[in-house]
């Protein structure tokens, strides 16, 4: 491939589980401080390490060998789901360990706790990609070159931020209300620094495998790879790119084995190879080799959530809105507290699955809200994960108390200062007064007790003689 024929495919998926919290109520506040639902993330986990992890990774790294370096993917692990995999299924991070080694797979860097810090907070945010980073090389043995953030959230503001941390590429959605007359099937850059890449999401042939590939009212049902490649064929006279993003428990968790989601996955990277003239390239890949057509200009925040692909699916309503105020608000304290189980409680508390969970969609947004929700009700979730970050908050203001109490305080202490110290000059003033007139007391105080009583009666008799003559 070289010149004009470069046409690359990019195939991503996401890898992410959060800590989820167990029911917690207002009277725990002050008492418990272990906020986490361990039964239900050690079933979740094992369950879709069964369905999707295992097989899935197994299947990929049969496909990498078999094609001898021209099939080429792409994950995002979170420093959340790694460190689920360490406590209950250490075998799948084994598994991603062996995808590494083969050099065939790219892993992203991110922020560490699938969080929404890029909506809130630069430092935080840069703080938990340098944290991810680490996670990545201690665990899997990479050096991330390219970048996704939390829900493919992107603007230009972020997208900058990430290139001036010097990573080549940035995934995000290929949205209409961005793209409008544009396509998403070419290489883009950040319009800020142009030196960052911006691969765009194909929606389309992405939710055909994520949510359209088990729906038999479907006009395409079945789904197969002899069917995506001539797809593929029909968009390759203007396309140069196409990126297929999705989240990994498509395979096998999503759609069930039965679907024949496994098939399907088997025999497309040799189908698209042999019948399309696209070639498997990860996102540093697609950087170092395709030019980039034009700049794409993101103003406000988007994802590729739900209908609007907006950042509505966390911070649409009101609920969600105080929340992540009353979160974001403990950042600066967070980062001077040198508590370990502090540190760990904010970075799960930072996971937007908690504020994803109090959404307020309708439709069919929210039926996919809803499959993924384990409380009952958006104000649910609102009121389990405040009374969680209340009890939090407690805890870092004993170590880091309120910097307005404590200026408050120092200025009163201040005061008082100076009013003791205005008290004890007034009293010493006092005193050398009081020394002072202790000092002539004996000549002057004498006579005048005495005089009364010799003068009382000689004035009357002068009077008398006087008034006499």
């Amino acid at each position: 491939m070289n010149g004009t024929n470069k046409k690359a495919i990019c195939f991503y998926f996401q890898v992410h589980q959060p800590f989820r919290l167990k029911r917690y109520r207002f009277f725990d506040l002050g008492h418990d401080h272990y906020y986490y639902d361990d039964f239900t993330n050690e079933s979740i986990m094992r369950k879709v390490a069964e369905k999707c992890y295992l097989p899935a990774n197994e299947l990929i790294l049969d496909l990498i060998l078999k094609n001898k370096g021209k099939f080429k993917i792409t994950f995002s692990l979170t420093g959340l789901v790694i460190n689920q995999f360490r406590l209950y299924a250490p075998e799948v991070l084994d598994s991603f360990k062996r995808l590494a080694e083969t050099g065939m797979v790219e892993f992203l860097a991110e922020t560490n706790s699938h969080s929404l810090a890029s909506l809130k907070t630069k430092n935080e945010f840069e703080y938990q990609v340098n944290a991810h980073k680490e996670m990545l090389r201690e665990f899997l043995g990479v050096e991330p070159s390219s970048f996704r953030n939390t829900e493919l959230i992107y603007s230009d503001q972020i997208g900058s931020w990430v290139a001036d941390m010097g990573f080549k590429s940035i995934l995000t959605e290929g949205a209409k209300h961005v793209l409008g007359w544009k396509s998403p099937n070419f290489l883009y850059c950040n319009s800020i620094n142009p030196r960052l890449k911006v691969l765009l999401r194909n929606f389309v042939l992405s939710d055909d495998i994520a949510f359209r590939f088990s729906n038999r009212n479907w006009s395409e049902w079945p789904l197969t790879a002899d069917k995506y490649a001539a797809w593929l064929n029909k968009l390759a006279p203007k396309s140069e790119l196409i990126n297929v993003f999705l989240d990994y428990e498509t395979f096998g968790e999503h759609n069930s084995r039965e679907t024949g989601i496994f098939d399907f996955l088997a025999h497309l990277p040799g189908t698209i190879l042999k019948k399309t003239p696209f070639r498997f390239m990860t996102p540093t890949e697609v950087a170092d080799n395709l030019q980039p057509v034009s700049a794409i200009s993101v103003t406000s925040p988007i994802s590729w959530a739900d209908e609007e692909r907006d950042i509505t699916a966390w911070h649409g309503n009101e609920l969600q809105a105080a929340a992540l105020d009353k979160l974001y608000d403990l950042a600066d304290k967070v980062r001077r507290c040198e508590d370990k189980q502090i540190s760990k409680d904010w970075e799960y508390l930072q996971a937007s699955d908690h504020f994803y969970y109090m959404a307020t969609k309708f439709f069919s947004d929210g039926a996919v809200h809803a499959y993924f929700n384990p409380y009952e009700t958006p104000y649910d979730a609102f009121m389990n994960y405040m009374n969680v970050l209340s009890d939090f908050e407690i805890r870092v203001n004993r170590f880091i108390p309120d910097i307005k109490e404590q200026t408050e305080i120092g200025k009163l202490n201040a005061l008082i200062r100076e009013k003791e110290l205005i008290i004890d000059q007034q009293l010493a003033e006092l005193n050398e007064l009081k020394h002072s007139a202790g000092k002539i007391k004996p000549k002057a105080s004498a006579p005048v007790k005495k005089e009364p009583k010799s003068t009382a009666k000689k004035p009357v008799k002068r009077k008398s003689s006087r008034t006499a003559k």
